[in-house]
C-alpha cells in the first residue's frame, strides 16, 4: 500500500490533505482513485486513509483508522559516513534507511578519495535525501531520516560528541568488539521514556589514518572491532545498524 509522510498541519478535522509532490505522485505516478486506500504517516501517528476527491493542486483522504507508530527503533541512530567512490552513498543511505538509521551525515576524512565540490553540494543532499525518503516508504518507516550535507572529520567529531555513545568502527588494533560495547551500554540505567542516541563512523575504502583515530578517542569515541573479517564501506554501516537492532530492539 502506497505510503506518505505529511506535515501534522496537512490533517484537520478527519480528512488528510496532500499538496505538491504527494498529490502529484498520488494522482500521476501510482494514478491513484478515489475509493483506493493509502498509509500517511506524520512522524507520530499512521492514518489509513480512504481517497475521496482529487483536485488540479491537492488530494483529500478521509481516515479510516489511526494508530502510534510502531516501525522505529527504540534509539536514534546517526550515521557519519566517510565519502565512497562512485554511488556507494546512495546504497549506504538507503540501506541505513531500511536498517533504522535516523540521521545521515556524509564526511571527508584525509583518506578519502572522493571530495565533496561546494558548487554541487546542494544538489547532491537534495537528490540524497530523496533515496531516504523513498526507502523509508518502502521500508515501512514511521519518518524520514534526515540526510545531512557534507561535513570536514572534526565537525563531524564534534557534532557526534553529543551522543550517548559513540561507535568508531576501525579494524586496527586496540578496540573493543561491538557485543561487549553494547553489553556494557545496556548494563548502565537509561533514562524512563528517553530514545538513547547512537552515533556510528564508518571510514571510506581506505579506513581511518592513526591521527584520526586519535582524535575520535579524545572526542570521547568508542573504538570497536566488527569480527576478523574486513567489511566494505558501503556493507559496514548496514551491519552495525543490524547489530543495534538485535541488541536493543528485537
Amino acid at each position: 500500500m502506497a505510503r506518505f509522510f505529511v506535515d501534522p498541519s496537512d490533517i484537520c478535522d478527519g480528512t488528510v490533505t496532500l499538496t505538491g509532490d504527494n498529490a502529484h505522485h498520488a494522482a500521476y505516478s501510482l494514478r491513484l482513485a478515489p475509493g483506493d486506500h493509502i498509509d500517511v504517516c506524520d512522524q507520530t501517528t499512521a492514518y489509513r486513509c480512504e481517497l475521496v476527491a482529487f483536485d488540479r493542486e491537492s488530494v483529500t483522504a478521509r481516515i479510516l483508522q489511526a494508530s502510534p507508530i510502531r516501525t522505529e527503533p527504540p534509539f536514534a541512530a546517526h550515521l557519519y559516513q566517510a565519502l565512497p567512490k562512485g554511488d556507494k552513498l546512495d546504497t549506504v543511505i538507503q540501506k541505513a534507511v531500511e536498517c533504522g538509521v535516523s540521521t545521515v551525515t556524509p564526511f571527508e576524512s584525509s583518506r578519502c578519495i572522493v571530495r565533496a565540490k561546494p558548487e554541487a553540494e546542494s544538489r547532491k543532499t537534495e537528490r540524497r535525501a530523496r533515496i531516504a525518503e523513498e526507502a523509508a516508504k518502502q521500508c515501512g518507516r514511521g519518518m524520514i531520516p534526515t540526510v545531512h550535507p557534507t561535513v570536514s572529520f572534526a565537525e563531524a567529531l564534534e557534532q557526534a560528541s553529543k551522543a550517548d555513545l559513540v561507535l568508531f568502527c576501525y579494524e586496527g588494533k586496540d578496540t573493543s568488539p561491538l557485543p561487549h560495547v553494547l553489553q556494557n551500554f545496556l548494563s548502565h540505567d537509561q533514562p524512563s521514556g528517553r530514545v538513547p542516541d547512537i552515533a556510528i563512523f564508518i571510514g571510506s575504502e581506505g579506513g581511518f589514518s592513526p591521527e584520526e583515530v586519535a582524535a575520535a578517542i579524545a572526542h570521547g569515541c568508542t573504538p570497536i572491532g566488527l569480527g576478523p573479517r574486513i567489511l566494505r564501506t558501503e556493507t559496514a554501516s548496514s551491519f552495525v545498524l543490524a547489530c543495534l537492532v538485535y541488541a536493543l530492539e528485537l
